[in-house]
């Protein structure tokens, strides 16, 4: 599960600028360390915690040098990584040249699993606003303006409800 708090910030820009709003960040940056995933493999196999370490610092000097040479890595299941480098459009031929290139890019398309995964993570965002207050007899806190709804919230549950 993904916890979110609401957030709130002045605009400074753009047709909503001076105006307050608000948003939800993550609450914490949950996290899986390197250790974590080998104690995880080594579990989970019959690998010592020493080869599977070997085997991912090898793994991304392979992604590494790969991506050195202009070439995409399939990693199976976990998907694959690949250089995209942009160009600038140009109005004459002439004018293509290295120069035109933008700052290469490596891109990561998960396998349907892992997109499968991404898209089923439980959110939930901690908004104080619309929980029952304890101190009143069954009343709720207001809402800001708007209705407290923060941008990228959707689709997710409210713990406070």
């Amino acid at each position: 599960m993904i916890e979110f708090e609401v957030k709130q910030r002045k605009l400074t820009i753009g047709k909503r600028k001076g105006e307050t709003a608000y948003f939800a960040v993550p609450k914490s940056g949950q996290r899986m360390t390197n250790r974590m995933v080998i104690d995880r493999i080594v579990r989970e196999t019959s690998l010592s915690a020493g080869d599977v370490s070997s085997a991912l610092i090898s793994l991304a000097a392979i992604v590494r040098d790969a991506m050195l040479m202009g070439q995409s890595v399939d990693l199976g299941e976990l998907g694959s990584f690949r250089i995209s480098v942009p160009s600038r459009m140009m109005s004459n031929v002439k004018e293509v040249t290295v120069d035109c290139l933008k700052t290469p890019k490596i891109i990561f398309t998960p396998r349907a699993a892992m997109r499968a995964a991404a898209g089923a993570v439980e959110l939930s965002v901690d908004n104080p606003h619309n929980r029952k207050s304890k101190a009143s007899s069954g009343g709720t806190v207001p809402t800001p303006p708007g209705g407290g709804g923060s941008p990228g919230s959707g689709g997710g549950s409210d713990d406070g409800l």
